[in-house]
């Protein structure tokens, strides 16, 4: 399909840049499978869904990601900027560095110079080979729990471009941009459908006798990436490394068996359950990357419902959502967001998607 059917306009003043406060009172756009439009609050949740439904959580948890130092030739430096994209070895993780093309193989980096950082007193690593992506790996001096150590000291929240670019990181990030339940780290950006969650509501979800079920994938620096094709057949799609436990597999199977339905909290564990589902539905154990693509004519075989944020026009996850409600319904769902002040993107409100039948 053509790319530039998934573009829309997006006015600048849309674009979240703090959370809502408390997480549940966002607003929610309900869409349901016929295109009907609803507005709801988060804390509306469990009303908009019925007992023996299972909703399913990214518990992944977002690492410092983002390092700042220098790329050192003898007496020249020059500042440079990597955000970690995918661990590929006790001591190496993939990374997009600006400006990229100032690095080459056997380059030494230097990170977190101030003598703070555990051990060492820095965090440095030597540029590996490049990827068809353009990610740089890198091989760092130090190794497993002591990099990841160093990290957590020397690292900054890599928040998304189009907040990035209008205010700094601060500490009130470290808290925002992660979720209630986050527990396994390893994800440079976070599965921010679960940012919405709060003890209250859980508590609600409870008593309306829907369970909860986790997986994780952990969210690479990809999600950001522009799809630069005219048409998707040509995009390339990043790979994100994840697990669904055959507990987890179990469970959501029985939870379909009786007839509740699966609903997937974000686009992450959309893709994770997807990838683990067989042709017949049946959820499997899985661990792996996956870059599945999910377009317009994709057959969704494990997820009924979707809760999501508000995605970029042109994205891979405007494109999932147009699958998996139809283009035209969600063309007319945001179309419906931006007039009536919905908040858009990572920090912004949320939708309840009901998947159309093909």
């Amino acid at each position: 399909m053509r790319v530039d059917l998934f573009d829309f306009e997006l006015p600048e003043e849309c674009i979240a840049l703090r959370p809502a406060n408390p997480r549940d009172s966002a607003w929610m756009l309900r869409v349901g499978g016929d295109g009907e439009l609803g507005d709801h609050a988060v804390r509306d949740l469990a009303d908009l869904l019925e007992p023996g439904d299972a909703l399913v959580f990214n518990d992944t948890r977002v690492i410092p990601a983002q390092l700042e130092g220098f790329r050192v030739r003898g007496d020249n430096q020059v500042r440079v900027s990597a955000t970690l994209h995918m661990r590929a070895g006790p001591d190496r993780w993939k990374a997009f560095v600006k400006p990229g093309k100032r690095i080459k193989q056997g380059d030494r980096l230097s990170f977190g110079g101030d003598g703070s950082t555990c051990l060492s007193g820095v965090l440095d690593a030597t540029a590996g080979t490049r990827g068809e992506g353009g990610e740089i790996e890198l091989i760092f001096d130090l190794s497993g729990p002591a990099l990841d150590e160093a990290i957590m000291v020397t690292g900054h929240i890599p928040l998304p471009p189009y907040i990035a670019s209008k205010r700094g990181e601060d500490e009130s990030d470290r808290r925002d941009y992660q979720t209630i339940y986050a527990r396994e780290d390893g994800a440079v950006a976070a599965p921010t459908a679960g940012l919405h969650f709060t003890p209250d509501l859980f508590e609600k979800l409870d008593a309306r006798g829907i369970s909860r079920h986790f997986v994780t994938l952990h969210v690479g620096a990809g999600t950001f990436l522009p799809v630069k094709a005219d048409d998707t057949t040509d995009h390339k799609m990043h790979s994100e490394i994840g697990q669904v436990s055959a507990g987890t597999a179990d469970a959501l199977n029985a939870v379909r068996a009786r007839g509740g339905r699966i609903v997937s909290v974000g686009t992450t564990s959309l893709r994770l359950l997807e990838s683990a589902a067989g042709e017949n539905g049946e959820i499997k154990p899985w661990s792996g990357p996956t870059d599945i693509f999910i377009t317009p004519g994709y057959r969704f075989r494990a997820v009924d419902v979707l809760m999501t944020n508000f995605h970029l026009p042109r994205s891979t996850l405007f494109m999932l959502v147009s699958a998996f409600c139809g283009l035209e319904t969600m063309r007319a769902a945001y179309a419906h967001a931006i007039r009536t002040g919905y908040r858009f993107y990572s920090y912004g409100d949320s939708s309840l998607l009901f998947r159309s039948e093909p």
